[in-house]
């Protein structure tokens, strides 16, 4: 028992150790970028502003449900790129819509143009009939304006693996408008092809194989599950009401700068070092184990936030700091909870056991109300808020993982050690 738990508390520090070099020197091959290069927000890096414009006839302007329709889907959009740290701002009164969003890190000459294809195309889903006489000089196909259904008929995408071939496909669930016009396309364009535009550009192109009646589509043809993944999300990302074309790109400095950044980092760390030393002046050795667990939840953390790309605020940092306050509050229920079973008379190993089993229900209530807030926080919140939310979610998240998992690993494996016993080592 005594050998199973000593690896055990070894490989928590290897792993801990590894994903501390992962997130100071990151994984390029993999899209893990360092911490000096992950994706920062407006407040800290700056970035661009653009304004949209609705492409409609001379004399038409888009009614108020339009333009919030329009800003639902590119905050879809920018959601799934990870962009929490965004300002969109519907003009009603002058028809257009106002986005800012970060600088993408690693870009030394930034192109702004390039920055706001980033956020997603800004134009028209259609799924219109071919003509199989009109094409490009590609030879790909051109739009024929015979649209059979749009992508505001979609209500949703994904992707699977067909049984019987085990090919990745596009799956595809259409609402009610949507599958009756598609049952009906389908059914006497058998044997031909339905082409998936955005704007005019061609996405793909599958034939029809059979009609579909139920409105559950599958597209078959992509070369590996990334690109059916890419088709899946551009589709599911939904559909504007009309063609948005970009003016006025601009860049914008950042709100609060780099300066800010450090100074918010410099008391992070600060803090960080000072509950380390109480921790380990009135816990002792299980406050030293609570440390190494603590420092696992932040290096957790920042190469998550890498991974997936999501913007790094200065909310988003505060965010992470709370959390760190979260896991602290989870070590001090467990370690007062050992201390009460060691002054009960109980072994050391019995102490530790009971301790963390006392101070789960109340960890997990703890955690559970935080969660639950940061949850309420994204959905109704907006840009840096959104920041906020996520890394106190996934900080909360990871915090309650590191205690009870972490922390019990390598406190359990220190009380099977001789000289790790003495009960001065536990506070008591």
């Amino acid at each position: 028992m005594r050998r199973s738990n000593g690896i055990k508390f070894l490989a928590v520090i290897v792993v801990i150790g590894i994903l501390a070099c992962v997130a100071g020197y990151g994984i390029p091959a993999l899209g893990i970028n360092d911490v000096r290069n992950m994706r920062f927000g407006i407040d800290i890096k700056g970035g661009i502003s653009t304004t949209l414009y609705p492409d409609l006839p001379e004399g038409q302007r888009p009614t108020a449900e339009e333009l919030a329709s329009a800003r639902a889907v590119i905050e879809r959009r920018l959601d799934s790129q990870g962009i929490y740290d965004r300002n969109i701002t519907t003009e009603n009164e002058n028809g257009r819509i106002v986005v800012e969003i970060p600088y993408k890190p690693g870009e030394k000459d930034f192109n702004p143009q390039k920055a706001v294809d980033e956020i997603g195309k800004t134009a028209l889903l259609t799924f219109q009939e071919v003509d199989e006489n009109l094409v490009d000089e590609n030879k790909l196909y051109k739009p024929t304006n015979k649209i059979v259904i749009e992508g505001k008929h979609v209500s949703d995408a994904g992707i699977a693996t067909d049984p019987q071939t085990g090919e990745v496909v596009v799956t595809l669930k259409l609402n009610g408008e949507g599958k009756t016009k598609f049952s009906e396309a389908t059914g006497r364009l058998i044997g031909k092809r339905i082409a998936i535009f955005m704007d005019d550009t061609l996405i793909v192109a599958p034939t029809v194989q059979s009609q579909i009646p139920d409105g559950e589509a599958t597209i078959n043809g992509q070369r590996d599950a990334k690109e059916a993944g890419e088709l899946a999300a551009t589709i599911r990302s939904g559909s504007l009401p009309f063609k948005l074309v970009a003016r006025d790109l601009n860049s914008i400095t950042p709100t609060l700068g780099e300066g800010a950044l450090k100074v918010t980092i410099m008391a992070g760390i600060l803090a960080f070092i000072l509950v380390a030393l109480f921790m380990i002046l009135y816990y002792r050795l299980p406050g030293v184990i609570a440390c190494i667990a603590l420092f696992g939840l932040v290096v957790i953390q920042m190469v998550v936030l890498s991974l997936f790309k999501i913007s790094l605020t200065l909310p988003g940092i505060a965010g992470i700091i709370l959390s760190i306050g979260m896991g602290v509050d989870a070590n001090v229920i467990i370690f007062e909870r050992i201390k009460e079973e060691l002054r009960s008379g109980k072994t050391l190993g019995a102490s530790v056991d009971s301790g963390f089993k006392r101070a789960f229900s109340a960890i997990l209530d703890s955690n559970v109300t935080t969660i639950i807030s940061a949850v309420v926080l994204y959905f109704l919140g907006t840009g840096a808020i959104k920041g906020f939310a996520v890394t106190l979610f996934l900080g909360v998240l990871l915090s309650f993982f590191t205690a009870v998992t972490a922390s019990r690993i390598m406190l359990r494996a220190a009380a099977d050690i001789n000289i790790a016993k003495h009960r001065w080592l536990y506070g008591s």
